[in-house]
């Protein structure tokens, strides 16, 4: 039995939780939030996962040392947006070697930085791993069969939270390309909220297949030419994770995404979303890195837009389809011909 600590009380932490105490762990759940640890403590349920009862065994806590005192690995799920301040507030009571596994997904504004690469600066004596892939909080806490990847540096870490989140209804592989799972998970978001937006205007079946297909192609492309491994995106944390979160209800981006489409503002859609639209947060930075390494993603482009610019989303669907003509794919072509691809 491992010690376990969850810093995070959203919808994921918890269903973690759930899952880690089933395969036989001690739990203890840290929130920044009093009030939430007190309802957490006196009902043993969580609004956003009906039919979930915690175990009277998995213990609460608002004081964040004792969360994470003598702890074998903590389990940092707190949005993105958040995850740079709650790291300085675990500095001072993280171990050398301590062993973190990030599980939100985002890229941080203006730095440009992954969550991982977040908590390596603020925290640079612990060992920071992450565990990704198609995984809707809902499920998991429901028991369904989901399967993730959980990467490191080192194949041991890797290997050791393989064995402390396996299950019968979870299973996990292991990878080294830490970078491009953090990519791949970041801006399926992203892409997410444009095949919301393509829900909410109305469009069939045909858009979302489209925006999913080039949406892997635009985030693939970026993701290696910042150092990704091809076959990850062709994996659980690429495509994988862009189907469900472009397809299911349970993914806050895609609803989101539909009420823009229907005309709300996108604050009034993350209004009444009621949690962390993590895409929002991660469009400007994936737009950003598109700049920096001079690869050519439209669909985030337009995401952008309608997001910041008050672009009408009809208006980028348009200006979407009617770009200039090209190739699918550069890396294929005529003989003695060179293919160019602008996506």
């Amino acid at each position: 039995m491992a010690k376990i600590g969850i810093i995070g009380s959203g919808s994921w932490g918890i269903a973690l939780a759930s899952l880690l105490h089933h395969n036989g762990h001690h739990i203890t759940v840290w929130s920044a939030i009093p009030r939430e640890i007190q309802s957490l403590e006196e009902t043993r349920q969580l609004r956003t996962l009906p039919g979930l009862t915690l175990p009277e065994d998995m213990e609460f806590t608002a004081d964040l040392e004792t969360a994470m005192k003598d702890r074998d690995v903590l389990v940092t799920a707190v949005p993105s947006i958040y995850v740079r301040q709650t790291a300085k507030r675990m500095a001072p009571f993280c171990r050398a070697g301590q062993v973190i596994v990030n599980v939100a997904k985002g890229i941080e504004d203006g730095t440009l930085m992954t969550l991982s690469e977040i908590l390596e600066e603020e925290l640079p004596q612990a060992e920071i791993a992450v565990l990704s892939g198609p995984s809707h909080a809902e499920e998991v806490s429901r028991g369904l069969p989901t399967t993730c990847v959980a990467g490191a540096a080192k194949k041991e870490t890797a290997e050791l939270l393989q064995n402390l989140f396996m299950s019968p209804v979870f299973r996990v592989y292991v990878s080294p390309d830490v970078l491009g799972i953090e990519i791949g998970g970041a801006l399926k978001n992203v892409i997410a909220l444009a095949a919301g937006i393509a829900d909410g205007l109305g469009y069939g079946d045909n858009t979302k297949a489209a925006l999913i297909t080039r949406g892997i192609y635009e985030i693939a492309r970026l993701g290696i030419a910042m150092g990704g491994k091809f076959e990850t995106f062709c994996g659980l944390t690429g495509i994988g994770d862009l189907i469900v979160t472009c397809a299911s209800m349970h993914s806050r981006n895609r609803r989101a995404g539909i009420l823009i489409g229907q005309g709300r503002t996108m604050k009034e859609a993350m209004d009444e979303v009621q949690m962390v639209v993590e895409g929002v947060y991660s469009a400007k930075a994936g737009l950003a890195l598109a700049e920096k390494y001079g690869v050519p993603m439209p669909i985030i482009r337009e995401v952008n837009q309608v997001l910041f610019e008050d672009k009408p989303a009809r208006e980028a669907v348009g200006d979407l389809m009617l770009r200039d003509k090209t190739a699918e794919s550069q890396a294929m072509g005529w003989p003695d011909e060179d293919g160019q691809d602008e996506a």
